[in-house]
């Protein structure tokens, strides 16, 4: 049996010698690198936290101790320590463990945990709880650099800092979020790389002060004339200013030193914060090499590190259509939030670097930045994906829609995205988007209308204007074209509304109702703010019946919207189903799974409207 193989709960973790600890480390890296070849998954955080996990789990007892991941996608190790190791091959799909920070999964998960940024307040939050409450335990926060490129983290630590509560913050320091970290705290972080070995000259100094109870007022002494050196020569701290306790920098790879300086924050009587330098994919050539390919990863050749290449996408659609209109207007800007690969924009940064700003995990920035540059006359476009939008919700409305500013967001991963599940579903833009003033939202449902559509919310549109698309690849639907509205078929049974990639569902649903003698309109909205009503009220007045299909949250869906658009033009709507997620977070699995698990595949579709026609539906019903 090899060491990791009895590993079932922390407690094992915490019974190994010393000198085992290197090969539990190397057996979790060859774990973790076989199961994400085969399940895909976010591989080059988790190699690179693997010893620091191994720390976390000898000092702390998270069945009890709150572990708060800032992200979360470096959650696999700590996952494969609280007893899930044999789960593990589920990672990521349906009805698997999640490949994020879930308490429902195990009482080690303290929090849900997928955006950046959040990880010092939920932790603070808790540690006010626990003293409130009178209860005994610590709680830690596992923070990367890259996401303290977000204000909120900012805020987080100040009120941290400030608060005398015993709260440990651990710096996971690797240079790097997704691609290359940008800003000066990069260059901060990078200065306190330079420190190596304080802590073991700390520690050594302490021991030997502890053993002479008489000389504590001479430790005094030399505690101020130590911190005057260590001002002197490295400069003082931001986050000691701040009101922490500095313990670091500390290796990342070296579990014994780990151990040490996590052991003195536990005793810290007041907040505390451990600067730890780690390699992202660290144990594994490949990764190492190239951590931004790895960071994550589909399916993959462990033994040659060989990543199938990637068909066309929406998002490299984008990014070539946009390095064409910035070609032939020098006003257009692009903007991205430490994703210039993932949103497509790595050409554009390379052809118009002048004209590239990668602002960090900063989305709320970005937007207010973008409705600055719209203002002065530039025409900004933000890539984000749907979900890290919904971030910056204020700022779209304070500082690009209420004074009408010509900024486009150009909203990748709109719809089920997949196996990131519940933090990741870009479910939500909908909503928010349409219920800002001002605001036009268009939806491509294919690359020729993608391309089209964004050529007129640059050119043609005069206020914020949003392009959403899906992740991946296109349908069998293929048409180009900037139109608000498209009638794609004619039948006298049902109105079939939907827009985006959910249009291939609809007409399969359609063709295979005309099989059992059902014909319906299929109604496309290529733009779903302002909707252009027409169409649809002149349908609906024939069919008295009507299905609106869409890959979003049940309230505030264009559903909703045109059925009471219809409602107050008088026209009487006999069936209504309103087919889309629901009101509920959609969890992690296939984009198909997830359209069977919400009841917007084709088959549900189908069996809808054929039961509403044929008389078994009730009349009114919403999936």
């Amino acid at each position: 049996m090899s060491i990791l193989e009895s590993i079932s709960s922390p407690e094992d973790v915490k019974k190994l010698d010393e000198a085992q600890l290197p090969e539990l480390c190397a057996q979790l890296r060859r774990f973790v690198v076989d199961t994400t070849a085969r399940t895909g998954g976010h591989l080059s955080p988790n190699l690179g936290v693997v010893e620091l996990t191994v720390a976390i789990h000898r000092v702390f007892d998270t069945s009890r101790d709150r572990l708060v991941f800032d992200v979360g996608h470096q959650s696999y190790i700590h996952k494969i320590l609280t007893g899930r190791r044999e789960e593990f091959g589920s990672l990521r799909s349906f009805g698997g463990i999640s490949g994020f920070p879930k308490p429902s999964e195990s009482v080690h998960d303290a929090f849900v945990a997928g955006h950046a940024s959040s990880a010092v307040s939920t932790a603070l939050g808790m540690a006010r709880a626990r003293t409130l409450l009178g209860e005994d335990y610590s709680v830690i926060a596992l923070v990367g650099d890259g996401a303290l490129t977000g204000g909120l983290a900012y805020e987080g630590l100040c009120d941290a800092g400030d608060s005398t509560e015993p709260i440990i913050v651990i710096l996971n320091d690797n240079g790097m979020s997704i691609t290359e970290n940008v800003g000066a705290m990069a260059r901060h972080l990078a200065h306190q790389r330079l420190k190596h070995g304080y802590i073991a000259f700390k520690n050594a100094y302490r021991r030997f002060m502890n053993r002479f109870s008489g000389l504590k007022a001479v430790y005094n002494v030399l505690h101020k004339v130590k911190s005057w050196v260590k001002e002197a020569i490295f400069h003082c701290s931001m986050f000691e200013e701040m009101g922490f306790a500095y313990i670091g920098p500390v290796d990342g790879h070296n579990v014994k030193a780990l151990t040490a300086a996590l052991s003195i924050a536990r005793d810290t009587k007041g907040p505390a914060l451990v600067h730890v330098i780690t390699k992202k994919g660290k144990g594994y050539g490949f990764a190492e090499a190239n951590p931004d390919a790895f960071h994550g990863v589909k399916c993959f050749d462990p033994e040659t590190g060989v990543i199938p290449a990637s068909g066309e996408s929406f998002s490299s659609v984008f990014g070539d259509e946009l390095c064409k209109i910035a070609a032939e207007d020098e006003r257009v800007l692009a903007v991205t939030a430490a994703m210039p690969s993932g949103t497509g924009l790595t050409e554009f940064s390379k052809s118009f670097p002048k004209r590239f700003f990668d602002v960090g995990i900063c989305e709320g920035h970005a937007v207010s930045m973008i409705g600055g540059a719209a203002h002065q006359g530039c025409v900004p476009v933000f890539a984000v994906y749907s979900t890290f939008l919904q971030r910056s919700y204020d700022m779209i409305m304070q500082d690009v829609a209420m004074g009408n500013e010509h900024a486009v967001l150009a909203v990748d991963r709109a719809g089920l995205s997949g196996e990131d599940g519940e933090t990741h579903q870009g479910t939500m833009d909908v909503g928010f988007l349409t219920s800002a003033p001002n605001m036009t939202v268009w939806s491509p449902s294919s690359f020729a209308e993608l391309r089209d559509m964004l050529r007129y919310a640059v050119f043609q549109e005069k206020g914020p204007v949003a392009v959403r698309y899906p992740k991946g690849a296109e349908g069998g639907y293929r048409s180009g074209g900037a139109e608000p509205v498209k009638v794609l078929e004619r039948g006298g049974d049902f109105t079939l509304v939907t827009y985006g990639i959910s249009v291939n569902t609809a007409l399969a649903a359609a063709e295979e109702l005309k099989k059992r003698g059902v014909s319906v309109d299929i109604i496309k909205l290529g733009r779903i703010k302002p909707i252009e009503l027409g169409p649809i009220d002149e349908s609906v007045r024939r069919t008295g019946r009507l299905l609106v299909l869409e890959e979003t949250t049940a309230n505030g869906c264009i559903g909703q919207q045109v059925a009471a658009e219809l409602l107050e033009n008088g026209v009487k709507i006999d069936t209504l189903i309103l087919k889309n997620t629901g009101d509920r977070f959609i969890p992690h699995g296939s984009v198909e799974e997830l359209r069977r698990y919400c009841g917007i595949d084709e088959k549900s579709v189908f069996e809808a409207i054929f039961k509403a026609v044929r008389g078994e539906g009730n009349g009114k019903d919403q999936a």
